[in-house]
C-alpha cells in the first residue's frame, strides 16, 4: 500500500531533483561532433556528448522510447508526449487530447515504431492509466484504468510489440503485474502467486521506466528501493513466476535501484542510490556477469544519483548512465564508471541502429555523439 510518507517522497522528488541539479542544468551540454568507434570497438569515456534538440517546451520528459536514430517518443509532466522523426530536428505535440489526461505525468512509453506506442501514467487510483495509439499520436485509446486504490503503477515493460507487462507498487503485500498479449489493448492481472512477499516499506521508482526491463529468454527484472540493501526480482517466464535477491545498491526511503538493464542472459547492471542526495554516489550501482547469481560493487561509482541506463548497441561492454548531476559511462560492463557530461536526465535508451537519446526536466533531449 503507497503510505502518505510514499506519496509525500513522489510528489518532492521535482523540488529535490531540480535542487540538486541547478549548476548542472547551467552548463549546457556539448553539441560538437565526435568520433564513432568501430561497431566492436568502445569509445573513450571522453569521446561521448550529448547533442541537444530543440523541443520547444519546459515539461519533464521521464518517459522515453527511441526507434531509431530518426525516431523517438517522449512523455512528461502534463500528459505531454512528442515525437520526432527527423532525429530530433524537429519534434511534434502528439499528447492526447479529449480524454483527460491534460494533468497526469506519462512516466513511461514504448514504442515500436513511428506509429505504435503506448503510454503509462502514475499515480494512485485511477490516475495510474495506459493508453495506446496506432496513428502516431493522432488519437489515443485508454485501454487500463487502474480501479485498486492501494496501487500506484511505475513502469512498463515490452519483449516484443505484443507482450508487455506493467507493474505497481505492492498491493495486499506483493508488487501487482498486469500484462497484455496484444500490444497494450487488453491487459489483466498476473496471478499474485508467483511473486515473493514484499518487505515492510518496499516499492519501486517511477524515475524513467526502467524499474522494469525485459531481456532474452522470457526473463523480466523488477527492481525495488525503500529498504536497504535494494533487492531485484528476475522471473524467466514474462514474469509470472519470480525470484529475489538482495544487490550491494543501498536502499532507504527515497534510495534503491532506479533501473535495471541487461545486455544479454549474464551481464547486467543496476543503477541508483538516492534522489534526495543527486550527487552521492555511495553504493549507487553493481554489475553482474553470471546472470544476477552474483553482483559486485564497481571499483568506481557512478558521479551521483542515477535514474536511467542503457547499453550502447554495437559495443562489447559499454553502459550509459544518467541522473540530475550527470552522465557516465562504462566501458567494463559496469566495473567502473567514468563521468562525461554535467547537464541533467532523467532517462537514456539506446537503439538497434547505434542511436542512443536521453530526456529529462526542462524539455531536455539530446542524442550522443561519440
Amino acid at each position: 500500500m503507497k503510505t502518505p510518507h510514499r506519496t509525500a517522497l513522489l510528489a518532492a522528488t521535482t523540488i529535490a531533483l531540480l535542487a540538486g541539479a541547478a549548476s548542472a542544468y547551467a552548463a549546457p551540454s556539448p553539441t560538437a561532433s565526435g568520433h564513432r568507434p568501430s561497431a566492436a570497438g568502445e569509445a573513450n569515456a571522453t569521446a561521448y556528448g550529448w547533442s541537444l534538440t530543440p523541443t520547444g517546451t519546459t515539461e519533464r520528459f521521464r518517459g522515453l522510447a527511441p526507434v531509431s536514430s530518426e525516431i523517438a517518443w517522449v512523455s512528461g509532466t502534463n500528459g505531454t508526449v512528442l515525437r520526432t522523426t527527423d532525429g530530433g530536428s524537429t519534434w511534434a505535440d502528439v499528447s492526447p487530447e479529449g480524454l483527460g489526461t491534460e494533468a497526469l505525468q506519462f512516466r513511461d512509453i514504448e514504442a515500436f515504431d513511428a506509429q505504435r506506442a503506448v503510454i503509462l501514467s502514475i499515480g494512485e487510483g485511477e490516475d495510474s492509466r495506459i493508453l495506446v495509439t496506432a496513428d502516431g499520436g493522432a488519437s489515443w485509446t485508454e485501454t487500463f484504468r487502474n480501479a485498486e486504490p492501494t496501487a500506484f503503477y511505475d513502469c512498463l515493460a515490452f519483449s516484443s510489440p505484443q507482450r508487455g507487462l506493467a507493474m505497481s507498487d505492492p498491493v495486499d503485500g506483493r508488487f501487482r503485474l498486469v500484462e497484455t498479449a496484444d500490444g497494450g489493448h487488453t491487459w489483466s492481472i498476473v496471478d499474485p502467486a508467483g511473486m515473493p512477499d514484499a518487505l515492510a516499506g518496499e516499492f519501486a521508482f517511477a524515475a524513467s521506466g526502467t524499474c522494469l526491463s525485459t531481456g532474452p529468454g522470457n526473463r523480466t527484472y523488477l527492481a525495488s528501493g525503500g529498504v536497504d540493501p535494494a533487492r531485484l526480482f528476475t522471473s524467466t517466464d514474462r514474469g509470472h513466476t519470480w525470484t529475489v535477491a538482495a544487490t550491494p545498491v543501498a536502499g532507504g526511503a527515497a534510495a534503491g535501484i532506479f533501473s535495471v538493464t541487461f545486455r544479454d542472459a549474464r551481464r547486467g547492471v543496476l543503477l541508483g542510490g538516492d534522489f534526495t542526495a543527486p550527487t552521492g554516489s555511495v553504493d549507487n550501482a553493481a554489475w553482474t556477469a553470471d546472470g544476477g547469481a552474483t553482483w559486485s560493487k564497481p571499483t568506481t561509482n557512478p558521479g551521483g544519483y542515477r535514474s536511467g541506463s542503457d547499453w550502447v548497441t554495437g559495443t562489447r561492454a559499454t553502459v550509459l548512465a544518467v541522473g540530475p548531476s550527470g552522465s557516465d559511462v562504462s566501458t567494463d560492463g559496469g566495473r567502473s564508471w567514468t563521468a562525461f557530461d554535467t547537464g541533467s536526465f532523467d532517462s537514456v535508451e539506446c537503439t538497434n541502429d547505434g542511436a542512443c537519446w536521453a530526456s529529462g526536466e526542462q524539455g531536455r533531449v539530446a542524442a550522443l555523439h561519440r
